[in-house]
């Protein structure tokens, strides 16, 4: 037994150094910025930001960026939106101005112009395709990724395998979203019901005043009960079961109708089976991710900018399982 006691005691002691490295590690996230629909002007600073919270914090690497094809597909000229009944002589004008244009515009749109713009479509199809290649369940497992972040991607994605993709969040890895994360895979139920939330509209950029729904969670990040921020665009939300999820911030009225209350869901997290989800309405102004005090038409403060990025730096560490906080539903704030 004396001639045993030192291996073992060595092999022990090998382990626990495994373990302690092992505890040391960051963990391994992709950042899909990918858009099959509108495209935000604030992804740049977005993907400029993640990398900066996971460069200074050290709690997760950034194994890969997931990026948009550098392919352009002409679009085929929209016509002017019908007149309204009551519609007043300049808006008359208006329109006729624009009927004018898009005449203009569709008389350019030749045969060949056409059939270009075809496969430019093919070739971009084809590209994203490849590009989302690294989010197939088997790559994220061979890669050992831990979380992947959406952020501000739109659209119905061509990834490799859907609803694989939604399992493997439920198998026990995180799923981080931001601001139009909601505005993606709109119709396919397993990737919003793993989200709770499908984008519903939002009117012009507004002033927002933020209640937190839980003071001491990671993704509050000590901001306090309040948060007002100077302009954002507000989203509203649909395929929310509140039972099924935990509120982290809200606002108590419609984002552009103060006069009318209710309960208007910012930003929450949830249980996924065994994953995690964290998500964030707010990230569609570049002066809510970047705190560049010489950013160009900032209305936001660099101290909301901060805020914000240490909010989405809360709820990283919380969905990767790095802080404490709580994932109960509380569907009787208010």
């Amino acid at each position: 037994m004396k001639f045993l006691s030192r291996p073992i005691a060595l092999l022990t002691t090998l382990a626990a150094s495994a373990l302690l490295a092992s505890a040391a590690e960051p963990k391994r996230v992709v950042v899909c910025t990918v858009t099959a629909g509108f495209r935000h002007s604030s992804i740049p600073e977005a993907e400029k930001t993640l990398q900066k919270l996971a460069d200074e914090s050290k709690a997760f690497t950034i194994v890969e960026f997931v990026r948009q094809p550098e392919v352009t597909v002409p679009k085929r000229p929209n016509p002017p939106k019908a007149l309204k009944p009551d519609a007043d002589e300049k808006a008359k004008a208006r329109y006729a101005q624009d009927t004018k244009r898009h005449e203009e515009a569709l008389a350019k749109w030749t045969p060949e112009v056409d059939a270009a713009a075809k496969a430019a479509a093919a070739e971009l199809d084809k590209q994203m395709r490849a590009s989302l290649a690294p989010l197939a369940p088997a790559q994220l497992e061979a890669q050992k990724i831990d979380a992947v972040i959406f952020a501000n991607t739109t659209g119905d994605l061509p990834l490799p395998d859907a609803e694989g993709f939604a399992r493997w969040v439920a198998d026990g890895h995180a799923f981080i979203g931001m601001h139009s994360a909601t505005d993606t895979f709109k119709n396919f139920a397993p990737y919003f019901e793993m989200l709770q939330g499908t984008f519903d509209g939002h009117g012009a950029q507004v002033p927002a005043d933020l209640v937190a729904a839980d003071t001491s969670h990671p993704a509050n990040a000590g901001i306090g009960e309040s948060w007002n921020l100077q302009a954002e665009e507000m989203y509203l939300i649909r395929n929310h079961d509140r039972t099924k999820l935990r509120a982290l911030w809200f606002l108590r009225h419609h984002p552009n109708e103060p006069q009318t209350a209710g309960y208007f869901p910012v930003s929450w997290c949830r249980n996924a089976g065994s994953g995690r989800v964290f998500y964030t309405s707010l990230g569609h102004r570049e002066d809510l991710w970047s705190d560049d005090p010489a950013l160009k038409d900032r209305k936001n403060p660099v101290e909301i900018s901060r805020k914000y990025q240490a909010h989405i730096l809360g709820g990283i560490k919380w969905a990767l399982g790095l802080v404490e906080g709580s994932a109960t539903p509380n569907p009787e704030v208010k």
